[in-house]
């Protein structure tokens, strides 16, 4: 029988009955190639390894070039923006105190017109007054009817030149709270007004260029967004519209007393 212990002469085993020992030649054959792929290995790992430390190194430095990058302009875009905040604060608090000072102007001239109108009313009931003791006083009385009815004519001329300009205003004022229509119409307008103030006898006998001024300066209110009425837009205009046809209502009877005290 074969004894597996004792394997017959394989080329992996030195060949223990003929001389010459080639099984210890086949081994050595082997062994060296293996040797080599080992050594080779090793070398490319090693060199693979420092490719790698390399290129980790060459990473971690742009990704710190990076970030510092991306803090630097992070820093600078939150300090621009505190900047620009600030300046924002400061034009806002510009605004605010601007808007106070014109509210405030508003209300002042706004008590001014209403006491003025209040004394040009007492004023007219004086005169309505007077007005009715002239018409009582015979020839004094026929006077005067004459002289009334020529500045009533004074008086129709000024009202329709007062709703010229009451026309005009409301047209301004509905141009101011457009969102669309361009800022170059309402000068135009405002320039045409004051022209016309300044020109027109009857509105330079009431002041009417002075009041035209102060409107423009600080009549800014506007009425609903989705409001198509002209007259809800303005609050100042109105107070002046109202005082001039009474200062209209009072020149009319000097004038009548100047021409009665003219043809006595």
């Amino acid at each position: 029988m074969n004894n597996l212990n004792d394997p017959p002469n394989w080329n992996i085993l030195p060949n223990r009955r003929d001389p010459g020992g080639d099984g210890s030649r086949w081994n050595y054959a082997l062994l060296v190639p293996m040797l080599g792929l080992a050594a080779f290995r090793w070398i490319w790992t090693r060199e693979c390894q420092k490719e790698i430390e390399k290129e980790k190194e060459e990473y971690y430095r742009k990704e710190s070039a990076l970030q510092q990058d991306l803090e630097g302009k992070y820093r600078d875009i939150i300090t621009e923006n505190r900047r620009a905040v600030a300046h924002l604060e400061v034009e806002l608090e510009k605004e605010r105190n601007r808007t106070l000072s014109y509210r405030e102007a508003l209300v002042s001239q706004s008590r001014k017109l209403v006491e003025e109108r209040r004394l040009l009313e007492q004023e007219q009931e004086k005169l309505e007054r007077e007005k009715q003791v002239f018409l009582h006083s015979g020839a004094e009385g026929s006077l005067f009817q004459s002289c009334l009815a020529k500045e009533e004519e004074w008086q129709q001329r000024a009202n329709i030149l007062l709703k010229e300009f009451e026309e005009g205003l409301k047209e301004r004022q509905d141009i101011y709270c457009s969102l669309v229509v361009p800022r170059s119409q309402r000068l135009e307008i405002e320039k045409n007004l004051l022209v016309k103030a300044a020109t027109n006898p009857v509105a330079v006998s009431l002041h009417v260029e002075s009041g035209l001024q102060d409107i423009f300066k600080h009549d800014n209110y506007c009425g609903n967004v989705l409001n198509r009425t002209r007259s809800q837009n303005g609050k100042l205009m109105w107070l002046y519209l109202r005082y001039w046809e009474l200062a209209v209502e009072l020149q009319k009877y000097k004038r009548v007393e100047k021409a009665m005290l003219g043809k006595r």
